[in-house]
């Protein structure tokens, strides 16, 4: 068995960094983050600390979609923020339909009401990403990189202005469900919509790797993004994997998108492209096609924000943002975790 040099034009890959599954190197990262915060911010450390998991959550679950689609088409999907931007009013539909205005206090109530919320609003997601997959992109597959890379800005703009003209074109308001006490456990002190969307965000990247590595179908994604011809030579239905993997992309998008509903209680036609670019600088800031390195950057970018509201510059926090993006591809073009390549037998 011999093993072959990976071409250049094929290290695009849906990858775990199996250095990182323990959680030495994320416990150390945690750890600067917080001392820095401690310089920057004082007593009020832990509170932004744990802003900085939350803000960091939304931006990973984003970015999952970006480095998936990335690791098995090599298709920068710039609509992938917009998916996120729907997921929010999908939220926004289904809570007002449903008749609620502000916080649950029943748990027998408010546990179902979230389960329901997701579930529907990752659903829907999941399907517009199909059927932007199967109607918008694969028929330019084989097209040049130039034709799907400006459908994909075309279909930003389609999704954008359809939520202006058909729901709203101003800030929409979301009923924050979810009660906001303070909880205290051990020396943290955490509020509950923190401490939901922390749980959430770092459980559902847990499963997306768990799916990815331990099943049949992550497996196909896996040998999908290595060589596209073998794995259908193999028997792979290649159309159904990624057809599967813009599925499971624009479902995390959609998860994002009620998290933003419930967490900031607001949402906006316009607000997928802002947080969209962010999503897809920790993606590529992690490696792009490398499914913990989009995790990590996610936080990565949620604390850089939030180090630079601490030290005073919360204008700048954009540019901080970019700016250590630069210096990541610099110094490392293949991001932090780099793209991890298969070896060929």
């Amino acid at each position: 068995m011999t093993t072959a040099v990976q071409e250049p034009s094929r290290t695009a890959r849906i990858s775990i960094d199996r250095r990182w599954n323990t959680p030495i190197g994320v416990a150390i990262a945690l750890v600067v983050a917080y001392l820095l915060l401690v310089i920057a911010a004082g007593p009020q450390a832990q509170d932004q600390f744990i802003n900085a998991l939350t803000i960091g959550g939304v931006y990973a679950l984003i970015a999952l979609g970006y480095t998936m689609v990335y690791g098995i088409i090599e298709l920068i999907n710039f609509s992938h923020g917009e998916i996120f931007m729907v997921g929010s009013f999908v939220c926004w539909w289904l809570l007002t339909t449903l008749g609620f205005s502000g916080a649950i206090t029943d748990p027998l109530v408010l546990i179902p009401v979230l389960v329901l919320t997701f579930v529907v609003s990752m659903a829907v997601m999941g399907v517009v990403g199909v059927v932007i997959e199967r109607l918008a992109y694969r028929p330019l597959r084989n097209a040049p990189r130039l034709a799907p890379l400006i459908t994909a800005i075309g279909v930003s703009f389609i999704l954008q202005n359809l939520v202006f003209v058909g729901i709203s074109n101003s800030i929409v308001t979301i009923p924050q469900i979810i009660p906001n006490p303070e909880l205290h456990i051990g020396p943290i002190n955490i509020r509950l919509i923190n401490l939901f969307v922390i749980v959430l965000a770092v459980s559902l990247m847990f499963a997306l790797q768990m799916f990815i590595s331990r099943t049949k179908l992550g497996r196909a994604m896996r040998s999908t993004a290595i060589d596209r011809e073998a794995a259908q030579i193999m028997g792979v239905n290649v159309n159904s994997t990624i057809a599967l993997t813009f599925f499971i992309g624009s479902a995390l998008a959609g998860a994002a998108g009620v998290v933003q509903g419930l967490y900031f209680g607001v949402t906006v036609f316009n607000i997928g492209f802002q947080n969209g670019l962010k999503a897809f600088t920790a993606a590529v800031l992690g490696g792009i096609g490398n499914i913990t390195g989009a995790a990590i950057g996610g936080f990565v970018i949620g604390f850089i924000e939030v180090l630079a509201s601490a030290f005073g510059y919360g204008r700048w926090s954009e540019a901080a943002v970019f700016a250590t993006l630069v210096l990541v591809l610099v110094f490392r073009p293949t991001g932090i975790l780099g793209q991890q390549l298969a070896d060929r037998a």
